[in-house]
Parts: structure tokens; C-alpha cells; sequence
């Protein structure tokens, strides 16, 4: 059973000139922990603000636990949860007064649903009387998913949640999905950050409005169609240079100390590494290393995202 269906969502601004989703098709099942992950302007938050009712589509249909987003759009806003990219609560409201605010919205009480959200605002109730405002980014960030889980939701919709936050508030907030997922709670989330997308159980990436590939995060790693190698040398923005000009060279991108490359042709790989060794020591390079790896996420995003900008020439 699924419990958001997408189908062909399209959404332009501007009078048609900025296209932000182009034919938008995927599926979340029920219970999941499903990831959209692109760079800012890929259209995650368009599409969130499409399920959450909060924005119209030109064209396709998106049903939310059954529900039309443009004929139910009431009973959805009552089923779910929403945490925005933005932080979106009342700066001058207190901890406390922000938490029974939204409660109230939905009908219900902070006693009523506390179970749910008992591990979070632990975290958060020596701060109850501060102004939301005055809160650090992680401790906006726990109070915002507080608020969107007051009601008890049934699927929750977090749009790039840990945007801006230290390591540590990233690491225990996904500590915190984890647990909300063993409630039976519905999880689609948003991210612009790589490694987060081996937290969810399946990732969609998305660039230019546009679905690259939806499967799990594994084997979105496996299908990297080709050998990859990773790089190294001192002189690596020079070296970065050099392996630009080079024909043989299909890809090359910089990854933390190390570029990782591919080659236009692999009928003898090993044969063009040599020859690469052999053309970038004519050039002074002598500490070259380079290694023959595994394909990460990253590498498959870049990979589809060079496939797509072939296709638009």
C-alpha cells in the first residue's frame, strides 16, 4: 500500500520561463523512510508544498493517504505532519506557548500525544519558558519537528531538516526518524546532503525538476556503469586542470583530498591507466596515486546528472 502517489506533477513559475518539476512520477509506501535528494533548486520544496497542500500543480494528480491534494486537501492538513526547510514558528512565543499553539490548531492537547514526542522535548523542556527565537539551531530544529508531530501524524514531511545545524544535531536528529519510523509513522523527507541519502531506506534524486532515478540507496550505487578511479597528487588544482583536457577522460569531479575520474572507453582499462600515469609524469607530475574504487551516491548523482545534461544538447 502506498501512502503518497505522484503522478506527473508538473509546476512552473514565472509564467511558464522557470520550470521547477517536469512530470514528476513516485511512490512512498506505507511506514518508509523515503529521501528526495538534490541541490538547492532541484524543486524538493516545490513538490513538498504540492503534498502538503499549500500549492497548486499545472498539471498531474498526487494522492496523500488516498486523498486528492486538491479535493481532500482538509482531511490531509489533518493527517499529516509538515516541518519546513524555513523555520517557521513564532520567534516571540516561548518553547512551551509555540507547542500548545500548534496543539490547539489541531484540536488536541500536549498531554494527549506527548508519548510520541516524550524523547524530543526532554531535550527541550529546561529551555519550555525561552522565546522560540532566542533557541540554537539544533534546539529549533527538535522544537519544529515537536510542533509537526503534535497532531499524531500519519506520514511526516520534513523539507531539508538538518539544513544549517551542526554534525551532532544532524547525527541525533536522524537518530530521532528512526524512532518516529518504529511508531508505523510515514517519513518523506528532504535533503540536499549525500550522505544522508544511506539513511533512508530509498532515495529519489532529483535535478532540474526532474526524477534522475528512485531505488534503494545500494543499488542506486551499484548501477554506476562504469570503473571509477580516485586521484591524488600535491599539486591536485593543477592536476584537476590537466585531467580536464584530456579526451580519454569521460568524468572528473574533486572528492574531499582525492578526483575521482572515469574513462570514455573501457575495453582496456588498465591500458589507459598507464597511459595517463605516463602522460601526467611528461607533465612533472611525480606523486601521483591512483586507486580504482566503488562508486558512492555522489558518484551516481553526478554520473546522472552528466547523462541528463547530455540529453538536453
Amino acid at each position: 500500500m502506498f501512502d503518497i502517489e505522484i503522478k506527473d506533477i508538473s509546476k512552473s513559475f514565472d509564467k511558464g520561463t522557470i520550470k521547477a518539476l517536469q512530470d514528476i512520477s513516485l511512490t512512498v509506501k506505507k511506514g518508509e523512510l523515503f529521501g528526495l535528494i538534490g541541490s538547492d533548486g532541484a524543486g524538493k520544496t516545490t513538490l513538498f508544498r504540492i503534498l502538503t497542500t499549500l500549492l497548486l500543480a499545472d498539471k498531474g494528480t498526487a494522492k496523500v493517504l488516498g486523498f486528492d491534494v486538491i479535493k481532500d486537501y482538509r482531511k490531509i492538513r489533518s493527517s499529516v505532519g509538515y516541518m519546513p526547510g524555513k523555520f517557521s514558528l513564532y520567534p516571540d512565543l516561548s518553547v512551551e506557548e509555540n507547542l500548545n499553539f500548534f496543539a490547539t490548531i489541531f484540536n488536541t492537547t500536549v498531554k494527549q500525544n506527548y508519548n510520541l514526542i516524550k524523547n524530543i522535548y526532554v531535550q527541550l523542556e529546561p529551555f519550555k519558558n525561552r522565546k522560540a527565537g532566542a533557541l540554537s539551531g539544533g534546539m529549533k530544529q527538535k522544537l519544529a519537528l515537536c510542533c509537526a508531530l503534535i497532531n499524531h501524524p500519519k506520514i511526516l514531511f520534513l523539507d531539508e531538516p538538518t539544513t544549517g545545524v551542526d554534525t551532532v544535531s544532524r547525527k541525533e536528529f536522524w537518530e530521532m526518524l528512526k524512532e518516529l519510523k518504529k511508531e508505523g509513522i510515514t517519513i518523506f523527507v528532504s535533503t540536499p546532503y549525500m550522505d544522508e541519502a544511506n539513511l533512508c531506506e530509498r532515495i529519489a534524486l532529483i535535478q532540474k525538476g526532474e526524477i534522475l532515478t528512485i531505488d534503494t540507496p545500494k543499488k542506486i550505487e551499484e548501477s554506476y556503469p562504469k570503473p571509477l578511479f580516485e586521484i591524488k597528487s600535491s599539486e591536485m588544482i593543477r592536476l584537476l586542470d590537466e585531467l580536464k583536457t584530456i579526451p580519454e577522460i569521460d568524468s572528473v569531479f574533486s572528492f574531499g583530498e582525492f578526483h575521482h575520474i572515469s574513462f570514455a572507453e573501457n575495453k582496456n582499462i588498465h591500458k589507459e591507466i598507464e597511459i595517463l600515469k605516463q602522460k601526467l609524469s611528461s607533465l612533472n607530475f611525480e606523486d601521483i596515486e591512483i586507486h580504482e574504487i566503488k562508486a558512492s551516491i555522489e558518484d551516481s548523482f553526478i554520473e546522472l546528472m552528466n547523462k541528463q545534461q547530455r540529453n538536453e544538447y
